[in-house]
Formats: structure tokens, sequence, C-alpha cells
């Protein structure tokens, strides 16, 4: 299971949570982050927060702290629709692109070619939209509930 910590921003008494996320860069996190450009245009741009609402067994208050867990199938899923399932629409494309073009006896390299991008891109479109489907058919679920965060500033 992959696990986040989430922050609470809102609660619903028939038991509906909506939290949030600050999504971060795993450029940030390596001894060289210190002197690496990428690190410093991954800390200027990796500031994301996501929110999204999901059904708690018991009640929350605003600035709790909850820890999520969404199964590593479903990250593995949609890493292989949206990488593997191009590479497989280039590959094939390819192969009829150059069995069309020896057909046509036209250049079977042009034929092999456009017809391995028109596949790519076919399946790459294929593999996001599946890709989206099985995001909304997975939902994180509560592993933990941390209690209210601490702040270290003074007010």
């Amino acid at each position: 299971m992959l696990e986040e910590v989430a922050t609470v921003i809102a609660y619903d008494p028939k038991g509906w949570v909506t939290v949030e996320i600050e999504l971060k860069s795993a450029c940030n996190h390596c001894s060289s982050s210190e002197n690496c450009g990428t690190s410093t245009v991954a800390k200027a741009f990796s500031i994301k927060k996501q929110q999204f609402s999901l059904m708690a067994e018991q009640a929350c208050e605003v600035g709790d702290l909850l820890k999520l867990a969404l199964p590593e199938s479903v990250i593995l899923k949609a890493a292989m629709l949206v990488y593997i399932t191009p590479l497989v629409g280039l590959f094939l494309g390819a192969i009829m692109g150059q069995g069309l073009a020896d057909l046509l006896e036209i250049n079977t390299d042009h034929g092999a070619m456009v017809l391995a991008a028109i596949g790519s891109f076919m399946a790459w479109k294929a593999g996001k939209s599946k890709a989206v489907e099985l995001e909304k058919a997975s939902t994180p679920i509560i592993t933990a509930y941390l209690g209210q965060g601490i702040s270290l500033s003074r007010g």
C-alpha cells in the first residue's frame, strides 16, 4: 500500500470528509538537491495540492490529519496504461505500416514511420482514457486517524 498523510479541510456530519494532500516532487530528496538545477526547478513548480472527498468511519474536525492508503496495483496499472500501451501501439503500427507499404510498393520505411506514429498516438489516447477510468474507480482508504497537526509558528 502507498500511504500519504492528508489534512481534513471539511467534514459533513453524514460521514463525508474532504481532504487535501500536498503533492511532492521526488526530485527534492537526494543528497545533490542543493547543487542541482533540476531540483531548483522542481522546488519552484512542485507545490500542488489535490482535494477529494471520501467516507470516514468516525467524526473528524477541520485540521485533523488522516493517513490514506492506495494499493500499489492501481499505480502500476495506470503506469502500464500510460507508458507501455503507446510503446505497443508504436511497434504494431510500424509492423502494419511496413506491410502495407510493401503491398502498395512504396517506401517501407516511410510507411512504417507514419503508421508507427499514428498507432502510438492512438494507443496513448486509449491508455490515458483507461487510466482516468481506473483513477475514478479507485478510492483511497483511511488507515489511521492521526489527530490535529502541530503548528510551529507563534500566533
